[in-house]
């Protein structure tokens, strides 16, 4: 995450954040007087944690999944299924939304039910023409 960064950057970058993450945001000009650290490399070092810690709290698809089965009040073996799709076509689905590809997954698993299509759109907060698209690029 820090590779390439010599040690004092990356430790005024960890104290930064820390402070910051702790509800005592201190100005990034007190640990610079304490360290020969660079502004614009620290930084870039702490711009890199924050992302790390965005990407650990991110709720896989599987969870999306989950989420919108109990919405929808479908069975467990439709989940199991769809969860088994996903695994087939995440290639496909990276970068996409997430709502849209759990219940395009979830709407193929339950062998396309129209009725089904409708509540999981309105469960996703999305159009069923996104649903249908996003079904479409899976394989089955």
């Amino acid at each position: 995450m820090v590779a390439g960064f010599p040690p004092e950057v990356a430790a005024v970058a960890v104290l930064w954040t820390a402070a910051k993450a702790a509800g005592v945001p201190r100005p990034l000009e007190d640990f610079l007087k304490c360290s020969k650290a660079e502004e614009r490399r620290v930084r870039r070092v702490a711009w890199r944690l924050n992302e790390a810690v965005k990407q650990s709290r991110r709720p896989s698809i599987e969870d999306y999944v989950k989420t919108l089965a109990a919405r929808v009040n479908l069975p467990a073996a439709v989940v199991k299924a769809a969860v088994e799709l996903l695994e087939k076509n995440k290639r496909v689905l990276a970068g996409k939304n997430p709502w849209v590809s759990a219940a395009a997954t979830l709407w193929l698993a339950s062998l396309k039910k129209l009725g089904l299509l409708k509540a999981l759109a309105e469960a996703a907060g999305t159009t069923t023409a996104s649903i249908r698209n996003a079904a479409n690029r899976m394989r089955v």
